[in-house]
C-alpha cells in the first residue's frame, strides 16, 4: 500500500508540474510551478490530471492558495493581461 501512494503521489506531483507549465492562462514559468505546485497537490487534487480542470480549479480556490502562489498568479495574469492589450490596439 505505501508504494502505491508513493506511485500516486508522484504522478499526481508530475501531472501538476506539467499542467502548470503548460497552462496558457496561468503562463507557468519555473517560478511559478515552484510556488503552486504545492497549492495545486493540496486544493485540486482531485482534478489532476485533467489540465484544463486544475487550472479552473487554481484560478477558483485563488483566495486559498499561498501567498507566494498568488503573487506569481497575479504577475503572470497582469503581464498576459497587459499582452492582449497591446495586440488589440495594433
Amino acid at each position: 500500500m505505501t508504494r502505491y501512494r508513493t506511485i500516486v503521489s508522484l504522478f499526481a506531483f508530475a501531472t501538476t508540474a506539467f499542467a502548470l507549465q503548460t497552462s496558457p492562462g496561468l503562463a507557468f514559468s519555473s517560478e511559478a510551478q515552484q510556488m503552486c505546485t504545492g497549492d495545486a497537490m493540496r486544493l485540486c487534487s482531485n482534478e489532476i490530471p485533467d489540465i484544463p480542470r486544475v487550472r479552473a480549479c487554481m484560478v477558483q480556490k485563488r483566495a486559498e492558495v499561498s501567498p507566494g502562489c498568488r503573487a506569481v498568479m497575479d504577475r503572470e495574469h497582469a503581464a498576459t493581461t497587459s499582452r492582449k492589450r497591446e495586440a488589440a490596439a495594433q
